[in-house]
């Protein structure tokens, strides 16, 4: 069958792609400093989300502009959001900033230390080994599970009765 010849510089555009196959695309990773010098990390946990930010500082820890141990009363959320910090040994040597939304404070304390260890990733990629040792990068994917129909919660029933 002969090929159809055109004179649409579009259509020959669209051609010559399909000819050379598919392309890697053109959106620019980005890895390093925002230009304020911060380096990102998103965490999540259960219906947390947390943004954080670090930079090279004097080990200030912000978190929705209170400190630690005033947002997180518990000592096992404290714990665990200097976890992936002490990992790589940077308490002192980081300043991190945190917005975190959404969910209750377990679930906040997880979002935060997710998002410091994949912070701390893309500043110096040396440190993912001992934060994928530690278990800090991995995402804990459990939620509530839902409640169904005909039950008074996810696996709770209605009380029997037999009368």
């Amino acid at each position: 069958m002969a090929e159809a010849k055109t004179d649409n510089p579009a259509a020959k555009a669209t051609a010559k792609r399909a000819a050379k196959g598919p392309q890697p695309s053109q959106k620019a990773t980005k890895k390093g400093a925002s230009p304020g010098g911060y380096y990102w990390g998103t965490g999540r946990r259960k219906s947390a989300v947390a943004r954080v930010r670090i930079k090279p500082g004097k080990g200030k820890l912000l978190i929705n502009k209170r400190e630690l141990g005033d947002y997180f009363p518990r000592e096992q959320d404290r714990k665990a959001v200097m976890a992936p910090l002490k990992t790589v040994e940077g308490e002192k040597r980081f300043d991190v900033f945190v917005n975190v939304r959404g969910g209750g404070t377990s679930g906040q304390a997880g979002a935060v230390l997710l998002g410091i260890a994949r912070a701390l990733k893309i500043y110096d990629e040396n440190y993912i080994q001992a934060l994928r040792d530690g278990g800090h990068l991995t995402r804990d994917s459990r939620m509530v599970e839902r409640k169904k129909p005909g039950q008074r919660g996810a696996r709770r029933k209605f009380q029997f009765s037999k009368r």
